[in-house]
């Protein structure tokens, strides 16, 4: 790994399509294969009620706490890229059912509101299925501009979150 500077980064893992336990499993060994990427910690998974339209499965979360010298847009393409390898289509309804979704939750302390790209992920400090996840690998973590994500996953409460493994 020869990158100039290394920054933490952590993305947000979900599945409700194609045996998402296997899927979220794949996506979590291809980010392994990521150029000038570490992955450092990765959450339970977690068995939650979809956020989309209610007439589709429950859906698999994990996150993921990635070291990376990439920028951020070349983190996101390489996401996208792996979403792309597991089968997902980008024309179906908003939060609607998918084999994967790889979402850049944080990038460092960047803050970027662009037409590609938002950090830190809008929603994030609102989603049980996130912040569960992401205490579990980053307690003391403060998102940029906010609060601890301790504090946030305190607010928000646990929901209907099922864990699935240790």
């Amino acid at each position: 790994m020869t990158a100039d500077r290394w920054l933490p980064a952590y993305v947000g893992l979900g599945s409700n399509l194609d045996e998402p336990v296997a899927q979220v499993r794949r996506a979590l060994a291809a980010l392994e294969g990521l150029p000038e990427t570490r992955l450092v910690a990765r959450s339970s998974l977690y068995r939650s009620p979809p956020m989309g339209p209610p007439d589709q499965p429950d859906y698999v979360n994990a996150v993921a706490a990635l070291l990376t010298g990439l920028p951020a847009a070349e983190l996101l393409a390489a996401l996208q890229g792996i979403e792309d390898a597991q089968g997902r289509r980008r024309d179906g309804p908003r939060w609607g059912p998918r084999t994967l979704d790889l979402d850049l939750l944080l990038y460092g302390e960047l803050a970027v509101n662009s037409d590609t790209l938002v950090l830190p992920h809008p929603g994030l400090a609102e989603r049980p299925f996130v912040l569960v996840p992401l205490l579990e690998v980053a307690p003391g973590l403060r998102v940029p501009g906010g609060s601890r994500v301790a504090q946030l996953a305190t607010r928000v409460g646990g929901g209907e979150l099922g864990r699935l493994d240790g």
